[in-house]
């Protein structure tokens, strides 16, 4: 359980760099008590939610059908797939009052998976990894 929670936090603390870098991702909160480092904290952490719930359920089924394609492109289509999740993941968020918004773009996509896969390892190596 408690390393679910850190997934969570770790997810959040990369969506949050990823929304800060790119000028195509934004978010938009109707939650916490009007002060805005709340909000933030209270989204991203909802946001990081929903984010490591598409990658725990809908990740592993693409990534075993598009396998054939991963293969011969020598893995870099799972650079697609992580962005694919990452606008499920700002498509779900329509739906809950924490928005995640990723313009029009894939290359936004593809530019805030790749800063999220970054933020992701660099965090899980100066982690413990007790099992």
């Amino acid at each position: 359980m408690l390393r679910f929670i850190v997934q969570i936090a770790v997810n959040a603390l990369a969506l949050w760099v990823a929304a800060r870098l790119l000028p195509g991702i934004s978010w938009e909160s109707s939650v916490g008590n009007g002060d805005q480092r709340v909000e933030t904290l209270l989204g991203f952490l909802i946001i990081g939610l929903i984010f490591g719930l598409v990658n725990a359920v809908v990740r592993p089924v693409v990534k075993l059908l598009s396998l054939p394609l991963t293969i011969l492109t020598l893995g870099l289509f799972t650079i697609i797939i992580n962005a694919a999740m990452l606008m499920l993941t700002a498509w779900i968020t329509e739906f809950t009052p924490v928005q995640f918004i990723i313009d029009s773009f894939f290359w936004t996509a593809i530019l805030g998976a790749l800063i999220i896969s970054v933020i992701s390892l660099i965090v899980s190596m100066l982690l413990p990894n007790k099992k």
